[in-house]
Parts: structure tokens; sequence; C-alpha cells
């Protein structure tokens, strides 16, 4: 004799089961479209700037930032500076097409200069000077313009990125003197160490051999500036 409850309830099992697995890969494709829309979200939305071109250099340079919505282009001045910052440089080598990045590293780019050194009896040669945020020097958890603001120099095509201001400090300008064979550089220093940088803080200028370009040391000395103000008129 036939037990139809038997097949009914067999016939119960695998609907139940269909459905399950049903419901299973509806929720596994709704929780991957959730993972990959989130890390499309996290993808920084790059923006590349006007392509920068130096006819007597073998390179051409494209600034690299995040997208604004409210920008639709970078506003490069002579001294290439961008309120927002740069993330980045792409070099291109007219010659071959290769390309190479300025660093590899997180930083914000803020300014850079295209400085022309003559030295007497042989042709000029040609660096970058940048101005580079690459440490969280308040503490924030963050790189903005409140950290350390870096000098950093580099040949004509981008390689060779070395720094010449010290550590915990601001470049605030600087200027060639061809005769010197040098770069001197105005800085800011956290000299109240309480990872600011305000009026409150002390200014030097340092001096670098751009010949063997390195950490500048400091002009005026401790025993300078205390003659100076001892000879302050209070």
């Amino acid at each position: 004799m036939i037990n139809h409850s038997f097949f009914k309830r067999i016939a119960a099992l695998t609907i139940v089961a269909i459905l399950s697995f049903s419901c299973e890969g509806t929720v596994t494709r709704q929780t991957e479209q959730t993972k990959a829309n989130a890390q499309q979200q996290l993808q920084p939305n790059l923006f590349y700037g006007d392509i920068i071109i130096k006819e007597e250099s073998d390179y051409l340079m494209i600034p690299v930032g995040l997208a604004d919505k409210n920008q639709d282009r970078f506003n490069l001045s002579s001294s290439y500076e961008n309120p927002k910052g740069y993330y980045n440089i792409i070099f291109y080598s007219k010659k071959d097409g290769k390309t190479h990045l300025l660093l590899s590293k997180k930083a914000i780019i803020h300014a850079f200069d295209l400085l022309d050194y003559k030295k007497a009896g042989k042709s000029s040669t040609k660096f970058w000077l940048y101005q580079i945020v690459d440490s969280d020097t308040n503490g924030d958890k963050k790189l903005d313009y409140q950290d350390a603001r870096i000098g950093y120099i580099s040949d004509f095509s981008g390689k060779n990125l070395k720094q010449i201001t010290p550590d915990n400090t601001q470049i605030l300008n600087s200027t060639i003197v061809q005769s010197a064979g040098a770069i001197f550089i105005k800085i800011l220093k956290d000299s109240d160490n309480d990872k600011k940088f305000t009026e409150k803080d002390e200014t030097n200028f340092i001096k670098v051999n751009l010949d063997n370009p390195t950490v500048g040391s400091e002009i005026i000395n401790d025993e300078i500036e205390q003659q100076i103000k001892s000879l302050v008129v209070k």
C-alpha cells in the first residue's frame, strides 16, 4: 500500500531545500555586491592636472590629486602651488614613453619650483624644489598643512629625491645664490615643541650646497641669537 503521507513529506522537504539554496544564493550575491560597492567607494577619485611641459626637459609632468566637485582643474601658477595639494607627480619620458612616480609613499606636495643652477664655465643644471608633507607631526592621524612641510630636491627628471630641510620644520621661502653654489632656505621651527607651527615659533635660515644636496645646517646659531637679543632695545 502506497504511503501518500511519506511522499508528501519528501516533496515538502525538497521544496524547502530548494528555497533554502535559492535564498542563500541571493544573500551571497547581495553580500558580494555590497562588498564590491564598499570597495569602490573606498577607492580615491583621482584627478590628473594639466601636463607641465618644459621643452628643455626629456620629461613631461602630470600632477596627481583628488577630484573636487567644485574644481574641474588645477590652476597652476609659475610656482605650481595648489591649495588642495598634490599627492604625486607622474614623469613621462618623451624618448621611450616610460613613466615613473616622484613619490613612493603617502604625502602631500604643497608646491614645487624649478631651480636653475648656473656654474661658471658650465651649462646650467636644473632642479625641482618641493614642499612636501609626509609625516603626521601633530599626531592628529592625518596629513595636512598643520604638519611639518619639508623641502626636497630632485633632478630635472624627477629622480634622486633628497631631503634638504630639517625634520619638524616648515619651509617658508628660498633663494638661489649662484656665486655661492647654494640655495638659502628660510624655515619655521617648532621651537616650543607643542607640535604646532605658529607665530610663537622661531625662524632660521639654512644653506644647501647644490653640488651635493643634503639637509642644510642652520646659519643663525644660539650664540649669535643670544648676542642679538642682548642688543635689542626694550
